[in-house]
């Protein structure tokens, strides 16, 4: 069975204020979107990532592992990157594994754990150790029209409402499920409490 893994790093990064893109922040000595690029590829799935542009500086932590899929809508919010980003992947692709890119505490295993949940035909979500629904999330190819159909910066919350009954909740450690970084001040916050980073 092949899933796919899909990095939505195509938003705007307006709530850092100018001059400053949280994907390209450095967490370990390296942008936060080639840590998150890593630990996708560390699956062994395919990985395919939503960028704005081939002249983004994104772009160039692009590398011949991953299927750059270009977003020229972007600004109309996560929608957009899910709908382009699903009809990007090839007819071969049974599910696909939706992760932000902004989301520095899932680790390869926690993908993993994820992606070993999976059961044909549900909907796997990852939570909080506390059982709070996050990221990331698997669909089944059956949702892909639903997905492709997406717009606003809703995301998928829609598609995951419509189909509840199908879905599957995998606890992963504390908060690597909700840990997002949109701000100047989450990521000071998290660097403080993450000194090791």
């Amino acid at each position: 069975m092949t899933i796919a893994i899909l990095i939505l790093a195509a938003g705007s990064s307006s709530r850092m204020g100018p001059g400053r893109d949280k994907l390209l922040e450095p967490l370990h000595g390296r942008p936060l979107l080639t840590l998150m690029l890593d630990r996708a590829h560390a699956t062994g799935c395919p990985v395919y990532a939503c960028l704005p542009s081939p002249s983004h500086p994104r772009a160039r932590l692009m590398d011949d592992r991953t299927t750059s899929v270009w977003v020229p809508d972007a600004d109309e919010g996560m929608g957009a990157s899910i709908r382009t980003g699903i009809r990007a992947l090839p007819d071969t692709v049974e599910a696909v594994m939706i992760l932000p890119a902004d989301m520095p505490e899932l680790t390869a295993e926690d993908l993993r754990t994820v992606l070993n949940a999976y059961e044909s035909g549900r909907i796997v979500r990852g939570t909080s150790a506390e059982g709070k629904p996050g990221h990331p999330v698997i669909f089944p190819r059956d949702c892909f029209d639903d997905l492709k159909a997406l717009g606003g910066d809703r995301g998928a919350r829609g598609v995951l409402t419509d189909h509840a009954e199908r879905l599957k909740l995998i606890p992963l450690p504390a908060r690597h499920a909700l840990t997002d970084l949109d701000t100047p001040e989450a990521w000071a916050n998290w660097r403080a409490g993450h000194s090791a980073e």
